[in-house]
């Protein structure tokens, strides 16, 4: 047992580059070591940042935002105070936001129904309105249920801003924003929006410096999980809910009923866990979606999960050659998330994410050996994946200083904490984000946002930057004010140097 228990901490000690196990030099403490730092692991530097990190140390400092519940956020607190869905539970803001706006439209499509020609349109349409509703260009509409509703959204997004201007947990926002991507739900999909702040508080920032296999838990079994990849759909072929499926005639209309769904499972292993190369079957993706069945939505409350045991797939299932034994139940879903997180391509995809995340769109391979070594390791223990990551040579390298392209949620946040902005409101930022392509937490895909230059390097997305960048130093952003702004702050902020990071 001391000897195993040894050889893992050598191994974690050797991934970390401890210097007594052989490893890597000390953090650097230069200005540019610094700046650098603060680019990648920051929103961006403000005025001061570098010689206060330098004042404390650059490894004091990383080593202090990997522990944020010791940083004290009072003044970010007082700034998110007045946004009162942030901390609403589901039920609630079905209930009292977009409930309301739901049985309004319908109202209004009882009294003005729609002729014969549009009818078959009409459940797109709900559908694109229902995007609209939350949309924060509506929070002035004459029609209080939909402000209403268009608030939960208003309000996630200026929340999403705030921290990333004002917060002094800096690192713990820049990894939020890379886990939602990474397990992205679409606020434009149907309910998924009544779920979207439970999401991110209670299944996401938990866990960005904790264990990689209890945020995975965590998103499986949220509703806003569920209903963006129709796992709540997903039950037993020969349940009371579900039947077999037939095969559908040339030109038919697809079967109403329900049964297998392989949305989520799909997802789970090609982009949550494996990878797309991690060596899965199409007949996995079938067993994993049948170890899910019976976890659904509770219909009543409107909000959290349940476990419907006559919809389960109670029968015997192979998970990349493992085997789940007949009648597992729930316990089925705990199987399965235990293959998938403890297996050696989840350790390397995430691995290459964080990798390429911080250090370069094509990460070092003898980096991402050694963190996907110690995800392993240590049983996906993100703190430390992270730190060996950003405290490692290669993230110092000269190479990878000014190697990355900014996404626009990048480029904005750190053009305001450049330039010392006073943030009145937010909303209007978020509009900004929608012109350049990002528009937060509307990312359709499952994939989420890409953080590579070749998503974001072309000549609409430059002119948006510059048309951002001129409006910015004019003061001319509704909400924001800079005092006394250089006449040319706009070419600093929209030069091809702050464009990158």
């Amino acid at each position: 047992m001391w000897t195993r228990s040894f050889a893992v901490l050598s191994l974690i000690a050797l991934a970390a580059g401890h210097p007594q196990a052989g490893g890597s030099a000390p953090v650097p403490s230069t200005d540019e070591a610094i700046t650098h730092a603060l680019n990648r692991l920051t929103f961006g530097p403000r005025a001061g940042d570098v010689a206060r990190v330098k004042a404390m140390g650059l490894q004091n400092w990383i080593d202090l935002q990997l522990s944020p519940s010791r940083i004290e956020d009072a003044a970010l607190t007082a700034r998110l105070a007045r946004l009162e869905t942030l901390t609403l539970d589901s039920q609630t803001i079905q209930r009292d936001y977009s409930g309301p706006a739901m049985v309004a439209r319908r109202e209004r499509q009882r009294q003005n129904p729609p002729s014969p020609p549009e009818a078959a349109s009409a459940r797109q349409a709900e559908s694109s309105s229902q995007t609209e509703d939350m949309s924060p260009s509506r929070r002035s509409s004459p029609e209080p249920e939909r402000a209403k509703a268009g608030q939960v959204i208003a309000d996630i997004e200026e929340a999403k801003l705030l921290r990333a201007l004002y917060s002094e947990r800096q690192l713990q926002e820049v990894l939020v924003d890379f886990w939602f991507n990474h397990f992205n739900v679409f606020a434009g999909k149907g309910a998924t929006r009544n779920y979207l702040s439970e999401y991110e508080r209670e299944a996401i920032r938990p866990y960005v410096l904790g264990n990689f296999r209890d945020m995975l838990e965590a998103t499986a079994k949220s509703p806003a999980m569920l209903f963006y990849l129709d796992n709540w759909q997903n039950v037993a072929e020969q349940s009371p809910g579900g039947a077999p499926r037939r095969p559908q005639r040339s030109g038919a209309a697809a079967s109403p009923t329900r049964g297998i769904n392989e949305n989520y499972a799909r997802e789970l292993m090609e982009l949550h866990t494996l990878g797309v190369d991690g060596g899965y079957t199409q007949t996995d993706i079938v067993n994993v979606a049948r170890a899910l069945t019976g976890w659904t939505i509770r219909p009543r409350e409107g909000s959290g999960t349940q476990y419907v045991k006559r919809l389960h797939d109670d029968k015997v299932k192979t998970v990349l050659g493992q085997t789940l034994k007949a009648g597992g139940g729930d316990n089925d879903i705990e199987r399965v998330l235990d293959i998938l997180a403890a297996h050696p391509s989840t350790a390397r995809h995430i691995a290459t994410k964080l990798a390429r995340r911080f250090v370069s769109d094509t990460p070092p391979p003898l980096l991402v050996d050694r963190a996907a070594a110690l995800f392993t390791a240590t049983t996906g223990d993100l703190r430390e994946v992270v730190r060996t990551i950003v405290t490692s040579p290669e993230f110092f390298a000269a190479d990878a200083y000014r190697a990355k392209v900014k996404t626009p949620l990048d480029f904005v946040a750190s053009a305001l904490r450049a330039t010392g902005a006073e943030i009145r409101s937010a909303v209007p930022l978020a509009r900004e984000l929608r012109d350049m392509g990002m528009p937060l937490y509307f990312c359709q895909p499952p994939t989420g946002y890409d953080d590579t230059a070749a998503t974001w390097v072309s000549a609409g997305a430059l002119v948006s930057r510059m048309n951002f960048a001129v409006a910015l130093g004019k003061n001319e952003i509704r909400g924001i004010r800079i005092a006394n702004p250089p006449a040319d702050l706009d070419k600093e902020i929209g030069s091809p140097a702050f464009q990158r990071q």
